[in-house]
């Protein structure tokens, strides 16, 4: 079967969109998921969105990392929502469900502020810290995260079955300035570093922003520069926190997928 799609990237964290209204992979996803977002064998990608219809909201995000898996992606969302402003189902603002909720989202050219799901608490893990921004990510400060490595360090820690029975994130952050940080991404579902991850530096934000005080953080990665605001409530809890930084389609193509007939679901 051919599928079309649309390939966007939001600070180089890179995802596979297909217009999910008229079309799904059937029961089970994860083979065509993989072969899809493989970088030698297929359309190459972190990851997969479908955008399906939804009654009470615009759209639904249903994201898929590039092993099948699925979890909350920042910056997948950020990109979902440029992706339904190209489809013409939403305009500059927009209510839309994910794995992890609700969320809200205004873009404006090609940035995106996306409201994130509220953060309890940033946790203390021995030396390093952990926080659940809707997907589990483990902190650490290190001097020179460019010098770093992270795909060692965090596919060892991202594999700690005592520590992290399901698996996490990694993150490894460097103070640039009084209100800018440095963060590298080990992500779970890709197994590999990635470009930037916007769940990761949310929570690096967070850790940052309540260690020195401050509501607004410039996170940089090697895919380019994001900024989170937050606030936190008289609980300590943290809300109205906002992930901003821009989302590109990149491409669109059309591919050939061996997909059982009665696997398919046409809605249209």
């Amino acid at each position: 079967m051919d599928i079309n799609f649309y390939k966007y990237q939001g600070t180089g964290n890179d995802f596979i969109m297909i217009d999910g209204r008229t079309f799904s992979f059937g029961p089970d996803p994860i083979p065509y998921i993989q072969q899809l977002c493989h970088r030698k064998f297929g359309i190459g990608a972190d990851g997969l969105i479908l955008i399906q219809s939804h009654a009470d909201h615009d759209f639904e995000m249903c994201y898929y990392n590039a092993d099948g898996s699925q979890s909350m992606c920042g910056n997948g969302a950020r990109c979902a929502v440029a992706f339904a402003k190209f489809l013409g189902i939403i305009d500059q603002n927009t209510t839309f469900l994910a794995i992890d909720g609700v969320h809200t989202a205004t873009i404006s050219g090609n940035s995106v502020a996306l409201r994130m799901g509220d953060v309890k608490e940033v946790q203390i893990v021995g030396q390093d810290f952990f926080a659940n921004t809707g997907s589990p990510h483990h902190m650490r400060f290190v001097d020179k995260v460019n010098e770093f490595d992270v795909v060692a360090t965090g596919r060892a820690i991202r594999n700690d079955k005592q520590r992290y029975p399901e698996g996490t994130n990694v993150n490894f952050i460097s103070i640039l300035s009084p209100d800018t940080i440095q963060v590298r991404t080990y992500e779970r579902g890709v197994e590999d570093e990635t470009l930037s991850c916007g769940t990761g530096v949310t929570a690096c934000a967070l850790l940052y922003g309540e260690q020195k005080e401050k509501n607004n953080v410039n996170i940089q990665t090697p895919g380019g520069n994001l900024q989170v605001s937050f606030e936190k409530n008289i609980d300590g809890n943290f809300e109205k926190i906002v992930l901003t930084g821009p989302a590109d389609q990149v491409f669109s193509g059309t591919i050939s997928v061996d997909i059982p007939s009665d696997a398919i679901n046409e809605y249209n």
